[in-house]
């Protein structure tokens, strides 16, 4: 009981103090989840971030992601740009080696700009790859588009 009391008190004495210690706990939560973030992710949590270049500009959003049915690692990230209010957006297979996690913007880079992006490879989004056949045919030359080893 006079542990508990000494602590009230040196609570009431250095309120400042005890709040750098919630701070500093709240920050390394954060950069725990951060790095989490970059290890393993809910598909859940992906869908629907943003995607921007290295200026900030914001390119599109993950909409899907294509996975390979063999080992279950993620292929591409299925990115939408263009249109307004979301009709007539073109979508975009875009590897998934070219994206990186931004941890201060809490969103998705990739290093290329809307002009670059408009040439990109893409497709309708009535008018998917229907197979993974499909999918393979595309991949050497997404990978070309967007700089990433096969």
């Amino acid at each position: 009981m006079s542990i508990a009391c000494l602590n009230a008190a040196y609570a009431t004495e250095n309120p400042n103090e005890l709040i750098q210690v919630d701070e500093k706990q709240a920050s390394e939560s954060e950069q725990k989840s951060n790095q989490l973030m970059q290890q393993v992710s809910r598909a859940s949590k992906i869908i629907g971030t943003a995607v921007k270049n290295p200026n900030g500009d914001k390119l599109g959003e993950i909409k899907d992601l294509v996975l390979n049915p063999d080992n279950g690692q993620v292929v591409y990230a299925v990115v939408t740009f263009g249109g307004a209010m979301g009709m007539g957006n073109k979508l975009f297979a875009i590897p998934w080696q070219a994206l990186h996690w931004s941890v201060d913007r809490r969103n998705y880079a990739l290093n290329m700009d809307k002009t670059t992006l408009k040439t990109a490879p893409g497709f309708d989004k009535k008018h998917w790859p229907d197979s993974s056949d499909s999918w393979d045919l595309q991949r050497e030359g997404l990978n070309q588009f967007y700089g990433v080893a096969p």
